[in-house]
């Protein structure tokens, strides 16, 4: 198991249209990303933090090179976004 931490410095005035685009691309993450087991929003006064679960490191990775992440989540996060998101990968040891 692993787990992608991508943190997002989002003004809360647009949190709800990245709320949106959380939901908008859950469904496709966890049908058609291999390795994908699961997808949380979590929402915090300073920032908004998006926590992916996966069966391997290696899926985690691939998922970030993926078009489905790299042009279409990112595509619709940039305007919203105040700086470059921190993105971690961690191994369930």
């Amino acid at each position: 198991m692993a787990y992608l931490e991508i943190t997002l410095r989002i003004d809360p005035t647009d949190r709800a249209a990245a709320a949106g685009v959380y939901s908008k691309f859950k469904k496709p993450f966890l049908t058609d990303v291999p390795g994908a087991r699961s997808k949380e929003l979590l929402v915090r006064d300073e920032d908004v933090q998006v926590l992916h679960g996966f069966e391997s490191v290696t899926h985690a990775n691939d998922y970030l090179a993926s078009d489905l992440f790299t042009a279409d989540v990112v595509g619709e996060l940039a305007p919203l976004l105040q700086a470059d998101p921190d993105i971690r990968v961690f191994d369930v040891a």
